[in-house]
């Protein structure tokens, strides 16, 4: 059997992202989201989630971008003198290595996070992590504790085959130096992702066996889309997306994904694709689905 979550993430960035995400899961294809406790629109997106029970929610969990959800004072190594998040991953990575930043304020931050989320009447059915921190090797224990503390079955693992990286590389309409950087940074992050799967097993904690849309971040469009579905395995799959609708909200976060995120919501209620899901027999679920099913099958063994 294929089954297909397909995960929005940035859910709260922006009213309009709400707005997207929402369409590609009335309209499309879109099945789960995770939602950004410190979005500008975190309100909107939890009171919308309400409507919409078939839509799984999760949690984005963002050590890199906005203002912190937990008292700066709290968290100082952590955040800047304004309370902002501001660190790359790769930024935080080396913090941590060096001791200054303290995994302590990591796991203060990402609890308020996470409560926060819980807080708005909305259980969590997984985690992932805002530009992939949750797989960096001293956050994924924190992030391991937390799973376990409040009751969380499942956790994303961005582990990418190579067959499907390569496939913006091979596009000749797009930029070669962009494509590259994304491959590279693919990668990188499935690289942590490999050893981040055997935590996973090891805790007794789900995750999709196979993960789509790393390397076509950026890319993902209805071709893009198709190329996927075509492929995809047997077992359970996860493609992450970003979708949403550019305005100046969304221009002011700063993120790099903007007219990106409108091509996305096209492919993912595109009709092409809608039919390829039926042909393929592909059961689209999310992460929630995916959970009650293991179950049942191992009360049934």
């Amino acid at each position: 059997m294929k089954q297909l979550i397909v995960n929005a993430d940035d859910f709260g960035l922006t009213e309009n992202v709400n707005r997207g995400i929402l369409d590609a899961h009335r309209e499309g294809i879109v099945t789960s989201t995770t939602l950004l406790a410190n979005g500008w629109a975190f309100e909107g997106a939890a009171a919308a989630s309400k409507r919409f029970p078939r839509l799984g929610i999760g949690v984005h969990l963002n050590l890199t971008e906005g203002m912190a959800v937990a008292d700066p004072s709290h968290i100082r190594t952590l955040v800047d003198r304004a309370g902002r998040l501001h660190m790359t991953p790769a930024r935080l990575w080396a913090g941590i290595a060096t001791g200054q930043v303290r995994l302590s304020d990591i796991e203060f931050e990402l609890r308020a996070q996470i409560k926060k989320v819980i807080r708005a009447g909305i259980r969590p059915a997984h985690f992932d992590g805002h530009k992939h921190v949750h797989v960096l090797p001293p956050v994924s224990e924190v992030v391991l504790r937390l799973a376990h503390e409040f009751h969380i079955p499942a956790v994303r693992c961005p582990m990418e085959q190579n067959a499907h990286a390569s496939g913006p590389l091979r596009n000749r309409r797009l930029s070669k130096i962009s494509t590259l950087k994304q491959y590279l940074v693919s990668r990188a992050v499935s690289g942590l992702a490999k050893g981040f799967r055997k935590k996973l097993e090891q805790r007794g904690l789900l995750s999709a066996t196979h993960f789509y849309g790393l390397s076509q971040t950026g890319f993902l469009d209805a071709s893009a889309i198709r190329t996927i579905l075509e492929s995809l395995p047997s077992g359970t799959s996860e493609l992450m997306c970003h979708p949403g609708y550019r305005d100046v909200e969304l221009e002011r976060t700063g993120t790099r994904l903007l007219t990106q995120r409108e091509i996305e919501i096209h492919g993912l209620t595109a009709t092409s694709v809608m039919n390829l899901v039926v042909a393929g027999g592909i059961r689209l679920c999310n992460y929630r689905d995916t959970v009650e099913l293991t179950q049942r099958m191992s009360a049934a063994a």
